[in-house]
């Protein structure tokens, strides 16, 4: 099953913003209560949509360059990007319901 793919400041640009397909991007750091609470979740939903979309972790600890750039001030971020653009972001955890809903309202976008 896919996990999601861990991205840093060397490779952002090649794994997210010039993937063919969207990518979710969930900033985190390894303190962070929500963050933990939600990567099982995201880990599942990895799989699940697999092909289709790409979940992504930027550990913010270790790779602050895109996560200043992008206005990051709180943990956890998910930044969805398509075609190399930002197209949403939720701050802080979401049920996983709300994560499939935004996640299927992305694919649909032509």
């Amino acid at each position: 099953m896919a996990k999601p793919i861990e991205v840093h400041d060397s490779d952002f640009a090649e794994k997210v913003l010039k993937s063919k397909t969207p990518v979710v991007v969930d900033f985190w750091a390894p303190w962070c209560g929500p963050c933990r609470v939600i990567a099982p979740i995201l880990d599942k939903l990895a799989g699940e949509y697999a092909g289709r979309l790409t979940i992504a972790k930027v550990n913010t600890d270790d790779n602050v360059q895109y996560a200043s750039q992008l206005g990051i001030q709180g943990i956890p971020t998910l930044v969805i990007f398509k075609d190399g653009r930002e197209v949403g972001r939720l701050v802080g955890a979401r049920p996983e319901a709300m994560y499939r809903e935004i996640f299927d309202k992305v694919l649909a976008m032509a």
